[in-house]
């Protein structure tokens, strides 16, 4: 079976995230003042093919943890759905 995951990575809430930072200081420039906090992070679609959810779960956690995600400074949370 073939299923799609839509990961995000995203870094821990205790950890500063500097890029973020960049953007709500930038913000204050375009009379957006109002926004007080900016969280940058990424986004990774992916395709696989599976024998169950189960699986597919599996591989997805396999390469989020040793590759798509640094577990030490962020997060990953994913929705998998069926491809078609």
């Amino acid at each position: 079976m073939k299923f799609v995951a839509e990961i995000d990575i995203m870094p821990h809430k205790e950890l500063l995230d500097p890029q973020g930072k960049a953007v709500v200081n930038n913000l204050k420039h375009l009379d957006l003042s109002d926004v007080s906090d900016v969280r940058i992070g990424r986004h990774v679609s992916m395709t696989l093919e599976a024998a169950s959810e189960a699986e597919a779960r599996q591989k997805v956690d396999t390469a989020c943890q040793k590759l798509l995600a640094n577990v030490i400074m962020e997060t990953y949370h994913y929705q998998l759905n069926r491809g078609e």
